[in-house]
């Protein structure tokens, strides 16, 4: 069954993958980052600093990497990590 869905795609296109297929391709990586950025902050308390400032500084830096090296694995780790252990240490 798997082998099945992974060769369907090719058997319903052919060779040529759809203009809007490669679309999707391009525009759902900044679509995913912006959903993870509003679900990661929608419980954020901004009442004190000490609540919200961990989080802002670990979405400014995973922005950072990522237009720096544009690799979302890279700016989605270190932007956890750093939250990671501000979280511990304030």
């Amino acid at each position: 069954m798997t082998v099945l869905l992974r060769f369907l795609p090719f058997l319903i296109f052919g060779g040529k993958t759809p203009e809007f297929i490669e679309y999707l391709g391009k525009v759902l990586p900044y679509a995913i980052m912006g959903m993870l950025v509003v679900y990661c902050l929608k419980g954020t308390s901004f009442e004190t600093v000490i609540n919200w400032l961990p989080a802002c500084i670990g979405v400014v830096l995973t922005a950072v990497i990522q237009i720096w090296k544009r690799n979302t694995i890279y700016s989605i780790l270190a932007g956890t990590v750093v939250y990671m252990v501000l979280i511990r240490i304030m």
